[in-house]
């Protein structure tokens, strides 16, 4: 005999609902930033092999501080995953995953801020959500929109370098032509010079180490930002000052082990500030 059930059965999940209960939300968006960095990371090292051959790889522009970013805003991310994934998250996810699709490398930069925006503002259900998304914004900024804003303004910006180090050299410019200390020549204040790039960079570092040590911000916390954003202005204006002292010094500190040294003062500067300012939660850690 055979006993047959005319009860209901229920019928099995899609596989998209069994996706949706098996990942948490915030690994989900964790696996979205972990896309769009990736690729827009692989886009700056292609080029650099498109350019420079085997070398390029090694001296891709990815700095030290993108890579700690990426490695914090993800590792907050999945501090506590919790959240279920809703119809607007795979939405933000379907856009992220085009601008990743498409042979445009920026777009990855785009993707992840429309991403994090979205973290912010529509989706910032935990604090580990939301200080991964600020990482992650502050990342973007500085891989795309502060060097977008450098193209728009680099005449000024330039000429601000360049005026800073004329003033220091005592020496006259033209436009970004400024004079050795010497008077043996010229030399140009290239973009590659420029203070706006590290000061993006110290910005991303400030950002990306104290919230990743969940340090609460407070009014004071715009001076130390401020702090690291002037010191590497003076840093990378002195830099250029000793460069222009005379052309033996443009061949000593404009490349090679000159230009090593100030990239590690710089980048100890950068992090020692950023340390200082979430001292407190860091200790607490050790």
């Amino acid at each position: 005999m055979v006993a047959i059930s005319h009860g209901n059965t229920a019928p099995a999940p899609s596989l998209l609902e069994r996706f949706r209960r098996s990942v948490a939300r915030d690994q989900f968006f964790a696996g979205l930033c972990i896309l769009a960095c990736a690729n827009g990371l692989l886009g700056r090292i292609i080029l650099a092999a498109s350019s420079d051959g085997i070398a390029g790889l090694l001296t891709a522009d990815v700095s030290i501080i993108v890579l700690f970013a990426c490695f914090a805003g993800i590792s907050v991310l999945l501090e506590q995953p919790t959240g279920e994934i809703t119809s607007a998250d795979l939405g933000i996810g379907l856009i992220v995953l085009l601008c990743v699709g498409l042979p445009i490398y920026s777009l990855s930069w785009v993707a992840l801020t429309a991403l994090s925006l979205y973290m912010l503002l529509w989706a910032n259900g935990s604090a580990e959500r939301q200080r991964g998304a600020l990482i992650m914004l502050a990342l973007a900024v500085s891989m795309l929109w502060s060097r977008l804003l450098f193209q728009l303004l680099m005449d000024r910006i330039l000429a601000v370098d360049s005026m800073l180090v004329a003033s220091l050299l005592g020496t006259v410019r033209n436009g970004n032509l400024v004079g050795f200390g010497d008077g043996s020549g010229d030399m140009i204040v290239l973009p590659e010079c420029s203070s706006l790039t590290n000061m993006s960079l110290a910005f991303l570092c400030w950002v990306s180490v104290t919230q990743w040590v969940g340090h609460r911000w407070s009014p004071i916390d715009i001076l130390w930002s401020l702090l690291a954003c002037v010191s590497v202005i003076a840093l990378n204006v002195a830099r250029i000052g000793l460069t222009g002292l005379s052309q033996r010094n443009y061949e000593i500190i404009h490349g090679g082990i000159g230009a090593q040294v100030f990239g590690v003062i710089i980048l100890g500067v950068i992090l020692g500030i950023s340390v200082l300012s979430a001292r407190r939660e860091i200790f607490a850690r050790v």
